[in-house]
């Protein structure tokens, strides 16, 4: 096979690690592949990345935001910050109207705004060999096909899992015609079938996007997601705790199961506490279930917390415990592995494959508060095997999760693709 390096054009609609998991996978996988000898160029939208050296450009794509003034419920925003006029460029006036009316519309003018900026960057003698789409599928991406540029593009589960979750939360009719609207799963699915090749973080993600895009599986490849095992790591001066477990989750997302496992801690005993790192404020509904069950005394809600933070909570727990009813990948438990921390995980999703994977947990049946809480109970009366688990788990996400690996495995799927096209790079230029 073909080993000379690649030259890679990234598309990410939002670049800040914070906006995210794709301004995470982003950032990494392209620091990563530079590192490995590749010649990567970034488009990115706004929140955008923090500096990428490795880069070789780096093009910040400007957007009004609107979508972001929707959600803060800010619309006198929407005409503030600049002249008027340029509120009837169409990219901006379609967003300005479909933000109004509770759409999204960032993943279709991204697209189009990156077919700009790599078509005219072409034309000035620029050349990749293919572009990667991070999770935006906007009409854009087929353009750039029309050029003869391979698009591949992530998808660590299809926009129709959010949706589902989001129908969920609804509580009447209107919420739902709203939920309908507003994700464009049409476009999505239509631009994943055209493309060529999926890359997704897991085998269930693959499965779903089969069955829900109507990707074939045959143009699916299983990458998994990455860690960054050098920041999530064991802390020698921290002290692990024996009876603090930790979970990362939103109590308002139905998916991440907080309220099982609030329900599993009622049935363990009075010591035994929970960290849930979740929106502190008093809407949060983890307080009312946990005054309902009676442990409101043994929860604590942190907040947003940094990164610094969030490894040495992982470092303390006794226990992290993923009790979500589905995940595409399962990044806390990963997170909790490569900490050292045993974890205590349900089955949901791609959960069951990626513990499996590390080997540093044990799995139990979603949605069951006592099957929670006899496993938690389990190993907390086993301090060695928690310490046992804890290193092998730490040992499998180095060698299975780490940054480089994910980084090898998609320039395999890039060299896939472009063995398959079975003709020379588009435009070869230096």
């Amino acid at each position: 096979m073909d080993d000379r390096p690649l030259r890679i054009a990234f598309a990410s609609y939002r670049g800040n690690m914070k906006c995210g998991g794709q301004g995470v996978y982003l950032w990494f996988l392209a620091r990563e592949l530079a590192a490995l000898g590749h010649r990567v160029d970034v488009v990115v939208g706004p929140p955008y990345p923090d500096p990428m050296p490795f880069a070789r450009e780096l093009h910040r794509l400007q957007n009004e935001q609107f979508w972001g003034k929707w959600f803060a419920r800010d619309r006198p925003a929407f005409v503030a910050g600049g002249p008027p006029l340029r509120l009837l460029s169409p990219l901006n006036f379609y967003e300005l109207g479909a933000s109004w009316f509770g759409f999204l519309p960032e993943p279709f003018a991204f697209s189009v705004r990156a077919f700009r900026c790599l078509a005219a960057r072409a034309a000035a003698g620029r050349a990749w060999d293919l572009v990667h789409d991070v999770q935006c599928l906007g009409w854009g991406m087929l353009a750039l096909r029309a050029l003869g540029l391979p698009v591949v593009s992530t998808i660590h589960h299809p926009l129709t899992v959010d949706r589902r979750a989001s129908f969920v939360r609804d509580r009447d009719f209107r919420e739902a015609i709203g939920t309908a609207a507003f994700h464009p799963v049409g476009m999505q699915a239509f631009v994943a079938r055209h493309i060529e090749r999926v890359l997704t973080s897991s085998e269930v993600s693959a499965r779903t996007i089969s069955q829900d895009f109507g990707v074939p599986h045959s143009r699916i490849r299983n990458v998994w997601n990455g860690l960054d095992t050098s920041l999530f790591r064991p802390l020698p001066d921290v002290e692990r705790g024996d009876r603090e477990l930790l979970c990362v989750g939103r109590a308002t997302d139905p998916t991440k199961g907080v309220r099982p496992l609030l329900e599993a801690l009622a049935q363990l005993p009075d010591d035994v506490t929970l960290t849930l790192v979740d929106d502190a404020g008093t809407l949060n509904p983890a307080w009312g279930w946990a005054r309902r069950l009676g442990v409101a005394e043994r929860v604590a809600i942190t907040g947003r917390v940094s990164t610094d933070e969030l490894v040495r909570l992982y470092n303390r727990a006794a226990l992290v415990v993923v009790p979500s009813h589905f995940e595409g990948f399962g990044l806390p438990a990963v997170e909790g592995m490569a900490c050292g921390a045993a974890v205590v995980s349900t089955r949901a999703g791609a959960l069951d494959e990626v513990v499996r994977a590390a080997g540093g947990g044990i799995l139990v049946p979603p949605g069951s508060p006592a099957a929670l809480a006899a496993a938690i109970g389990e190993l907390l009366a086993q301090p060695e095997r928690r310490r046992d688990l804890g290193a092998r788990g730490r040992e499998g996400v180095v060698a299975r999760f780490s940054w480089r690996e994910i980084a090898r495995a998609t320039v395999d799927a890039y060299r896939e693709v472009l063995a398959e096209r079975g003709r020379p790079a588009w435009l070869e230029r230096p």
